[in-house]
């Protein structure tokens, strides 16, 4: 399957971030769809059925943590959470929910975005 088939599901509410990440993405060959919400997020899933979600934690609406609490993910869709909390906690409570992966937004460089795609796509 080639990048251009897979569709990636961003889920954060700082617009800028938001085109940043579908910008990278997109030139990497991805097919990238952005919701700013959890809310639409669960909304949009249903149809879509993206090959990844990349999930920010604090929004308004509905936060990330709520939307893994309320994903159901039958079809093992990976979910890397991009996120600034950085405490054991945090990060083990949503890798306890179904996340798959856990970036620092901080960290998220747009080569070191793509590798962690790639590579969880693989």
């Amino acid at each position: 399957m080639t990048k251009q088939a897979k569709q990636i599901l961003i889920v954060e509410d700082d617009a800028a971030l938001s085109d940043a990440f579908t910008i990278v993405l997109t030139k990497e060959g991805y097919d990238v769809t952005a919701v700013y919400n959890g809310k639409e997020a669960l909304e949009k899933v249903v149809h879509m059925q993206p090959a990844l979600i990349l999930l920010d934690l604090l929004m308004p609406v509905m936060g990330g943590k709520e939307f893994l609490e309320k994903f159901e993910n039958e079809a093992n869709i990976p979910v890397i959470v991009l996120s600034n909390l950085d405490t054991r906690d945090d990060i083990q409570e949503v890798l306890d929910l179904g996340a798959t992966r856990y970036m620092l937004k901080a960290w998220a460089s747009p080569k070191e975005l793509v590798k962690l795609v790639d590579e969880t796509l693989e």
